[in-house]
């Protein structure tokens, strides 16, 4: 494989499902050596950044619904099984699998994208508490937030592939 092959196959997936953002970092001579963490980040987030609305709308439609039918099926991505399961999403009750189910449908409605969150060190309280507040934002309102998670999800991602600490 190439080292841009090698590039995308590890860090194709911090912005779930879209690989475009690592192929460009990679192309525009955004990888450094060392290669860190933040360095990475700050790269990704600006190819995130410009890119197009079109480009990040798919980007934030390439989530899964929280505790949806993807996460029941075992279909979601590694990561994301993970953080879904770190913030006992995996566990709900009934009750509270009917609520989560009609938000996601609400929220899609609403704004086309799923509901995104950071996930990690919040608890399913939390993430309902933040999903009951943010269904009654107002459209650009709600895509620079939940564009703004999905880069707080590839700083966690990095964190996580890269041995030194984000700050």
């Amino acid at each position: 494989m190439t080292a841009r092959g090698d590039f995308v196959e590890r860090f194709g997936g911090v912005f779930e499902h879209s690989p475009f953002i690592a192929e460009r970092v990679y192309d525009e001579g955004l990888v450094f050596v060392p290669m860190t963490a933040k360095g990475l980040h700050d790269a990704m987030v600006s190819v995130f950044r410009r890119s197009s609305h079109a480009e990040r709308l798919s980007v934030l439609r390439a989530h899964p619904d929280l505790a949806g039918k993807l996460a029941i099926a075992g279909g979601l991505t590694e990561d994301s099984a993970r953080e879904q399961a770190g913030a006992g999403l995996d566990r709900l009750s009934p009750p509270e699998h009917a609520r989560f189910t009609e938000l996601n449908a609400t929220y899609t409605e609403t704004f086309g994208f799923p509901f995104i969150i950071a996930v990690k060190g919040l608890t399913k309280d939390d993430i309902l508490a933040a999903f009951e507040t943010r269904v009654h934002n107002g459209a650009e309102d709600e895509f620079e937030t939940a564009a703004a998670q999905v880069e707080k999800i590839a700083h966690l991602r990095l964190a996580a592939l890269l041995p030194e600490k984000l700050t």
